[in-house]
């Protein structure tokens, strides 16, 4: 049974930087990829990043883009995003989410299967 479990989130101010992790179980081979989503009350769930286990190819959302990185441990079957200079507006809830195949150029939400619990991130003025 495949699992994911975020950590890391929490209230920091603007300028800041803060590291998420999401550490997945269940999986019994590297060939799926992990993506980062947040969403705020009101507003669309939205892609943020998200990489290829197997072959370590990344996307990022324009919105995070030379802000937010994205790696893998693959060893501890667990995904960073590492955030800095962290604006008012990054205030959501981070979920996880991983999808069979490899990584790729882009990030559709409907082809995410399995989800973790969200972390909250509260980025203050």
């Amino acid at each position: 049974q495949v699992q994911l479990v975020e950590s890391g989130g929490g209230l920091v101010q603007a300028g800041d930087s803060l590291r998420l992790s999401c550490a997945a179980s269940g999986f019994t081979h590297d060939y799926y990829a992990i993506g980062w989503f947040r969403q705020t009350p009101g507003k669309e769930r939205e892609g943020v990043a998200c990489i290829g286990m197997r072959d370590g190819s990344t996307y990022y959302a324009d919105s995070v883009k030379g802000r937010f990185t994205i790696s893998r441990d693959s060893a501890k079957n667990t995904v960073y995003l590492q955030m800095s200079s962290l604006k008012p507006e990054d205030t959501a809830v981070y979920y996880c989410a991983a999808r069979w195949g490899p990584g790729s150029s882009y990030i559709a939400e409907s082809t995410y299967r399995h989800w973790g619990q969200g972390t909250q991130v509260t980025v203050s003025i």
